[in-house]
């Protein structure tokens, strides 16, 4: 198995699961050690990061959770999945008219709490809820906090249209959508869903999965980006070469001996000559969340 980590954005193809897309670059690459950074639904597509190597250690520990998608939606249906390609019930033939879906839409932005779907792959008491909902079992889910940044309507023609949603890690457009159609008493279902944006990046720096079956490896390989690409964000540190050694070597720093001190209780990328790891100044000292060197 080859020694490579980095980053690799995929826009992932519908009807795959974001482990089928693990699964072919794990070949593709020629490694075992991958992961992906935030599930898809089998019939979304778009942004999936896929961490690759030592980058898998990046994972829990991303700065930038939040979310963006396009959803398309349409009024008059409910559904036991929450979308089109589930149990369809209702005329589907319920039209309101633009003011009306955009004051159902402002009821939906910034803190709200959610209850996620039964066919989800949340887990309750160790059984995942879409392996007991395909076995005709509802259990009761507790409503979690989530947020919605950003929640605009691109298209709509009274019955059918488009969103686009900025919202934080958990959040699952289903159920906004079927939210919306209860407050407007029409029912909704969620007809389409592209991420459009994960971990910081977005489809412009996406390649599609088919794309890089095409690839040889070399090419392949040239497409991965550096694992410190995910904390550009943070604040930097430099090392010198004595703190550098102390620093892998698990030692916490003097904050006040840095030749920068970052703002404390913050997470910040740490340097030295390279790339090293994460870590935060608490107590006045510099500590590791996580070395990457």
């Amino acid at each position: 198995m080859t020694d490579i980590k980095g980053i690799i954005i995929v826009d992932k193809p519908r009807e795959f699961t974001s482990f089928d897309v693990v699964a072919v670059m794990r070949g593709l690459l020629r490694t075992k050690k991958v992961g992906h950074g935030g599930t898809l639904d089998p019939m979304a597509t778009g942004v999936l990061p896929v961490f690759v190597g030592g980058a898998t250690k990046a994972v829990d520990i991303l700065p930038d959770s939040d979310k963006g998608y396009r959803a398309g939606f349409e009024l008059g249906y409910t559904s036991d999945t929450l979308d089109i390609w589930g149990e369809l019930a209702g005329s589907g033939t319920a039209e309101v008219s633009r003011e009306a879906l955009e004051r159902a839409l402002e009821k939906f932005r910034g803190d709200i709490m959610q209850v996620p779907p039964m066919y989800s792959a949340l887990k309750v008491n160790g059984q995942k809820l879409c392996d007991l909902a395909r076995k005709g079992i509802s259990v009761e889910r507790k409503p979690r906090p989530v947020r919605i940044s950003r929640l605009d309507c691109t298209e709509f023609d009274g019955r059918k249209g488009v969103i686009e949603v900025d919202c934080s890690s958990g959040t699952y457009i289903r159920s906004l959508i079927d939210d919306i159609g209860a407050e407007l008493g029409t029912g909704a279902v969620m007809t389409s869903l592209v991420r459009t944006r994960a971990c910081g990046f977005d489809l412009s720096r996406s390649t599609p999965l088919e794309a890089f079956k095409s690839m040889g490896y070399e090419e392949l390989c040239g497409k991965i980006l550096p694992v410190e690409s995910v904390f550009s964000a943070l604040s930097r540190v430099e090392l010198d070469e004595v703190q550098k050694r102390l620093y892998l070597n698990g030692v916490r720093l003097d904050a006040d001996r840095l030749l920068s001190r970052p703002p404390a209780d913050e997470p910040c990328a740490v340097y030295g000559g390279e790339f090293l790891g994460v870590a935060m100044v608490t107590g006045g000292e510099l500590v590791s969340v996580k070395r990457f060197s």
